[in-house]
């Protein structure tokens, strides 16, 4: 603002430039007070939606560990009614591993396919990605299943990857590959070898030849 003589000049300026401007500044204040509690009401809402959520997947899951295959049924209707956050995706990995051990693969591959390509948390897709191959893998779809662990590029799954893709040549009868992938596998997993890939390590290992001296005969 300009720099006036007077009390009474300043007075006048302040009236035009009010006039001039005034309803914008109430305008953007409204807007702006509106923006602030329009904001916090979305906030609080959703607070309160993953509250129902989180409250809503306990119950849920309890249910599937006390009714298994019953429960099948309403666990799937959860996981299509919050497709798309990640309640639904947790739930729908809760109810593909049911699944597979109820030998439902079909469905644990339908629960795993929707996470692993719309899942809502970065994380967890490879993560159901590689289940889905290890599913693929029991169903015999060799293909489908290195296409899956083609697509993981992110390093934190590359041990996992690997041991899945060693245990792809072991479907296919190449032990030598299967080897290779397996010790990627326990290269990338550091001091952290699990029992089953140690295990796998040992069936493959080549049996060291056991030389025994020959007496002189006496």
């Amino acid at each position: 603002m300009e720099i006036y003589n007077n009390d009474e000049q300043q007075a006048e300026a302040i009236k035009e430039w009010w006039k001039e401007n005034g309803k914008a500044i109430l305008v953007g204040a409204t807007l702006g007070l509106v923006g602030m509690f329009g904001w916090r009401y979305f906030n609080e809402y959703r607070q309160g939606q993953m509250e129902q959520g989180a409250i809503a997947y306990e119950a849920i899951v309890k249910q599937l560990q006390a009714d298994h295959e019953k429960a099948f049924a309403p666990v799937a209707a959860f996981v299509k009614e919050h497709s798309g956050d990640s309640y639904g995706d947790l739930a729908a990995l809760q109810l593909a591993a049911a699944a597979v051990k109820a030998g439902k693969l079909d469905l644990a591959v339908e629960q795993l396919q929707q996470v692993a390509d719309k899942g809502n948390s970065d994380p967890v897709k490879p993560l159901a990605t590689i289940r889905l191959a290890r599913v693929l893998l029991e169903q015999g779809k060799l293909e489908d299943a290195r296409k899956r662990l083609d697509s993981i590029k992110a390093d934190a799954y590359q041990s996992m990857v690997a041991e899945v893709r060693g245990d792809l040549f072991i479907k296919q009868g190449d032990k030598t590959k299967a080897m290779a992938a397996y010790q990627q596998a326990a290269t990338a997993s550091g001091d952290k070898v699990s029992p089953e890939l140690q295990m796998k390590l040992d069936e493959l290992a080549v049996p060291k030849t056991v030389v025994t001296e020959e007496k002189p005969n006496a």
